[in-house]
């Protein structure tokens, strides 16, 4: 039997349009190949991408996602095709109980179209909130099809109906084991259908827990994930066929990238990846950057492209932060469709103003300037009188940011660009940000790195090892991007004097596993302090941390790429002990 998985790039909420893309990717398949699959599989509500939020209390788009299917049963029939879809869709129950839906998966054909699967573990987590609409399923699905003389039994899972070793990944939803559930039927394969956000060294867990469903269930995993950003997720897609024993994927697609691709359930003797001679460390460090560099890439350009944008804006200070925010950006869009903004203030080094300007040209990115000089002493001169004195200290730095927000804003508007925030979440954690100022902005590209994993970024990308992925993103792939004048001089928003950030907070390689443990592990002062962290740091930083909360709820959305990130799922009260 031949089961093609379609990893879709689908928008949210297009389920008209999603159903158009299922039918693209058959064709293309069948043109490219010049066969037909008995079976083709998507990933989770693909109908609707995912998360689709609010939308599923919508009853114009749950008449849509009729219509849909129908579209999708109906081009089948025009095609004169004999395939299997296996589609994500949301399944209304039979009562009028609250949740009303079930997340679910249908068979159609050019025959019928019937629910075959709902999911059983109901995610709450983090970004997750599926029991706001859903309700749980009891009992893993199952189809059987005809090929080749025989009868295949397949089981279907959904998403975090995988999730159930706890060993492997920390924990698991309180809920039954839907792998177990199917090992009396003595299935033939265990079809997943995911939409799985990226997140760093996930993509290797999720291997693992397929292996260990292999290994239970004593036959090959399928596993389809999404492909693509929807606001501020980023779905990596690399979704793989494991085989029954644990090891290499049978099939593995390509990350951060739409495909469709065949595999033959007769065929398990063929391994795609060949075995590595380069040290295993070096292997997964320099993948792992690659692998976030074309997550942030991915999600830029697919907020950009969902959200009408085609141009971007952002303001450009010689920093590292804004170097970083400039590649992405002409990776992701194109270097012709990327403006820069210098916005010197009396402060501003030379050498900074110089840097910016290279980086620029190094990337082929259009740049102006614009100094602030004049606009500072007009600020300060209208409001000496009211405060009776020269606005000083953090509000006369403020103003500086705010400045050049406007500017940066102004520009955005009436050039129709989307505007990049170039703040890093170090900075988001402790409120070294200005609101309505350097917050401004519709994205915050790198909002989700910290300060340490920047420069980490930015040393692989000007680093041999990124040569490959640069020509394929149409950047130089030759010499540096961000430069080693940027990379080695110390970070500074240059507000004042000779100012530097290690002025105000811990060096970075100080304050960065501090904020981890704080975040990512929720771990408290006094656990801070016993996992070796300086006392007097902890309970400074506690306090910066708690105090800037209202800022970070004002923050514009982030690309989310952490175990925890400053968006949807964060979920703190400002005003809190």
């Amino acid at each position: 039997m031949r089961v093609a998985l379609a990893q879709i790039n689908p928008v949210v909420g297009d389920l008209l349009g999603n159903a158009t893309r299922i039918l693209q990717a058959i064709d293309s398949l069948i043109e490219t190949t010049g066969s037909e699959p008995e079976l083709l599989v998507t990933p989770e509500l693909s109908l609707w991408g995912y998360p689709p939020r609010d939308l599923l209390f919508s009853p114009t788009h749950l008449q849509r996602q009729r219509q849909a299917l129908e579209n999708l049963r109906s081009g089948l029939t025009s095609r004169q095709l004999n395939i299997v879809l296996l589609v994500g869709m949301a399944d209304a129950a039979d009562d009028d109980l609250h949740p009303s839906l079930f997340n679910a998966v249908a068979q159609v054909s050019a025959r019928d179209c019937r629910v075959v699967a709902r999911k059983q573990l109901l995610p709450s987590y983090d970004v997750f909130d599926e029991t706001r609409y859903f309700r749980p399923s009891q009992g893993a699905g199952q189809i059987s099809l005809c090929s080749e003389g025989r009868e295949w039994r397949l089981g279907i899972t959904i998403c975090e109906d995988l999730w159930v070793e706890e060993e492997l990944h920390g924990h698991r939803l309180v809920g039954p084991d839907p792998v177990a559930d199917l090992i009396p039927a003595g299935v033939d394969a265990l079809i997943n259908c995911s939409a799985s956000p990226f997140g760093r060294r996930k993509a290797a867990l999720r291997r693992q827990l397929a292996a260990r469903a292999a290994q239970r269930l004593g036959c090959p995993v399928i596993y389809v994930n999404q492909v693509g950003g929807n606001d501020e997720l980023v779905f990596d897609g690399a979704s793989f066929v494991m085989g029954d024993s644990c090891g290499t994927p049978l099939l593995q697609l390509p990350d951060c990238r739409e495909a469709t691709q065949i595999w033959n359930a007769a065929d398990t003797s063929q391994m795609v990846s060949a075995v590595s001679t380069a040290t295993p460390q070096i292997l997964d460090e320099q993948h792992e950057m690659e692998a976030l560099f074309r997550t942030l890439v991915t999600g830029l350009k697919d907020y950009a492209g969902k959200c009408g944008f085609q141009r971007a804006l952002l303001g450009l200070s010689g920093g590292i932060d804004s170097a970083l925010v400039a590649v992405i950006a002409a990776a992701a869009l194109g270097s012709d469709q990327v403006q820069t903004l210098l916005m010197p203030s009396p402060w501003s080094s030379q050498g900074s103003i110089s840097d910016a300007l290279q980086l620029a040209n190094r990337l082929g990115i259009a740049h102006s300037i614009v100094p602030i000089d004049n606009l500072m002493k007009g600020f300060q001169a209208t409001l000496t009188p009211a405060l009776s004195s020269a606005p000083s200290g953090v509000t006369a730095e403020n103003l500086q940011s705010r400045i050049r927000g406007t500017l940066l804003m102004a520009m955005a508007n009436q050039q129709g660009q989307l505007l990049l925030t170039t703040g890093n979440k170090s900075e988001l954690a402790v409120g070294y940000c200005t609101l309505y100022g350097d917050m401004n902005g519709g994205l915050a590209v790198i909002g989700d790195l910290y300060k340490s994993t920047v420069f980490a970024l930015c040393r692989w990308i000007d680093s041999q090892h990124s040569a490959i992925c640069r020509t394929e993103l149409a950047l130089p792939d030759q010499g540096e991007l961000i430069g080693s004048t940027i990379l080695e001089k110390p970070p500074s928003a240059e507000l004042r004097p000779d100012q530097r950030d290690s002025d105000s907070l811990p060096d970075y390689d100080r304050l960065d596993p501090l904020l981890i443990d704080m975040i990512e592990h929720r771990l408290s002062g006094p656990q801070l302090e016993e996992a070796g962290h300086d006392p007097a740091e902890v309970q400074r930083i506690e306090r910066l941390f708690r105090r800037a909360e209202f800022k970070r709820r004002q923050a514009p959305p982030l690309l989310k790429v952490s175990a925890q990130a400053f968006g949807s799922g964060w979920r703190l009260p400002i005003a809190a002990v």
